[in-house]
């Protein structure tokens, strides 16, 4: 009877590990092909009124600006410098949720990563081992 009981513990032990390591290769096979997409991540924002165009990447790095030329009309250095770090900081922003959806695809729901990315919440990445430390104390 013990011999049967540790067979059926074995069998589920490695069910088990073989779920957890298909999930690690399906993760680990995206990652590649995720990074390929955060590297050609462009995003482009425009300011309110067209006149400033910014492009910035995945981290939100800014990659250009493009100024219409209208701007030097107005002759106004505080108002376009306000313009260009409010459509730079707009298209940070929407990088940042490009990127997080973009990563979200590639992660296993419910892990500390995903809800990291989700939430911006540090301690979320910890989430499962502070839960099993509790459990053990």
């Amino acid at each position: 009877m013990g011999e049967n009981a540790d067979r059926d513990a074995n069998r589920a032990l490695r069910a088990r590990f073989d779920e957890v390591y298909g999930q690690y290769q399906r993760l680990r096979s995206g990652v590649d092909e995720l990074q390929r997409k955060l590297a050609e991540l462009r995003v482009t924002e425009r300011s309110d009124d067209g006149r400033v165009t910014v492009v910035v990447g995945a981290r939100g790095e800014l990659i250009s600006v493009d100024l219409d030329s209208a701007i030097y009309r107005d002759r106004d250095a505080r108002g376009l410098g306000r313009s260009i770090t409010e459509t730079a900081q707009r298209a940070a922003a929407s990088a940042a949720k490009a990127t997080r959806d973009l990563a979200a695809g590639y992660l296993p729901e419910g892990t500390g990563a995903a809800d990291f990315l989700r939430t911006g919440d540090l301690s979320a990445l910890l989430g499962r081992a502070d839960a099993a430390l509790h459990r053990d104390a």
